[in-house]
């Protein structure tokens, strides 16, 4: 069975990368699926496994990946046979058992993810627990994978987490991530008003070209200023971030009144200078968010099916080009999603 495996932990993560010919296939446990890969989808997630995890004990070689669709093979003791022949999209999310039932908030220890704790969806089969996973029917297996965990992650933290509203206006920081055009496509779907940053012209025009009404360039100063200029001095309602340290501080000062800054990741850091002052006399709300539950994966996955979302992909390759498609996503020069095709 062919699989991309991480060979060792180190940096850079592609130069670890190797697309093996005789992993072993896997085999479906009690309540699991086995899926035969049709497509898996990159995430930063698949860097921070090759660079290794603080708390995680990752055993190389690993397989990660946290995003696969594909057509379930067998099932597991306990499922139904139903599931059999039908084509799937997963959620990486595996809640854990709490006091003899499932919790339904995906926070903190509660969660382990597949391509981070457990092998993961970049190889020809993986399993993955019946309870997370969704039917999607004849969707674009290509386009299913490039969707689930970043828009599951956009969406909680857009509308869980950040009470957007039609009407409301939303930063987007660093524009060109899976999380945050993810984000561009659900806020525009909801109505909102869209302001993206990003280091780049050409991803800024990008953004505009898929619908964002404001974009701002992030040169190394402070484009709260900027911000501001674009919405009449008011700030904005919502700001999703996954930069982190980098720009916590603009991002705060962007804000509104009453605004919230929800926040899913850290790229650059975790120590972001705050200004506390402001976010006590403007009632400023900071919001961690992680992933989802399945009932906001299924309400994300409903909009694709229905065709109102779509995910945006910069590259769709072979397995043969695993460890040029980690040294793009190491360069974080994409524009969309990295996904494989594994139909061959």
């Amino acid at each position: 069975m062919r699989a991309i495996v991480i060979q060792k932990r180190g940096t850079p993560v592609a130069e670890q990368v190797q697309l093996i010919e005789d992993a072993t296939k896997p085999s479906a446990a009690r309540g699991e699926v086995l899926i035969r890969t049709e497509a898996s989808a990159m995430n930063h997630l698949d860097l921070w496994v090759g660079r290794g995890l603080p708390g995680v004990d990752t055993v190389y070689p690993f397989t990660g990946g946290s995003d696969g669709c594909g057509i379930v093979e067998s099932v597991g003791e306990g499922v139904d046979l139903g599931w059999v022949g039908k084509r799937v999209l997963l959620n990486a999310a595996v809640v854990r058992e709490q006091q003899g039932r499932a919790s339904h908030h995906p926070v903190g220890e509660e969660i382990t993810m597949i391509g981070e704790h457990s092998e993961g969806t970049h190889r020809a089969y993986f399993t993955a627990p019946a309870i997370n996973v969704v039917d999607v029917g004849d969707a674009d297996p290509v386009q299913a994978a490039a969707l689930g965990l970043t828009h599951l992650t956009a969406w909680r933290m857009l509308t869980t987490r950040g009470r957007a509203q039609a009407g409301e206006t939303v930063l987007i920081t660093g524009i060109g991530g899976g999380v945050a055009l993810a984000a561009l496509a659900l806020a525009r779907h909801l109505g909102c008003r869209t302001i993206v940053t990003s280091r780049c012209a050409q991803k800024l025009e990008r953004a505009r070209s898929l619908g964002a009404d404001e974009g701002i360039l992030d040169d190394g100063s402070d484009w709260s200023k900027a911000v501001r200029s674009a919405t009449n001095r008011r700030g904005v309602d919502i700001v999703i971030d996954s930069i982190g340290q980098a720009v916590h501080l603009a991002s705060i000062k962007s804000l509104a009144v009453g605004g919230r800054f929800v926040t899913c990741g850290c790229t650059t850091g975790p120590a972001g200078t705050t200004d506390l002052a402001r976010v006590f006399w403007n009632q400023l709300s900071i919001l961690g968010s992680t992933m989802g539950d399945m009932n906001e994966f299924r309400e994300v996955i409903a909009l694709f099916i229905q065709k109102k979302v779509s995910p945006t992909i910069d590259s769709c390759k072979t397995p043969a080009f695993a460890q040029q498609m980690f040294e793009a996503l190491e360069s974080g020069n994409q524009f969309g999603k990295l996904v494989f095709d594994w139909r061959e």
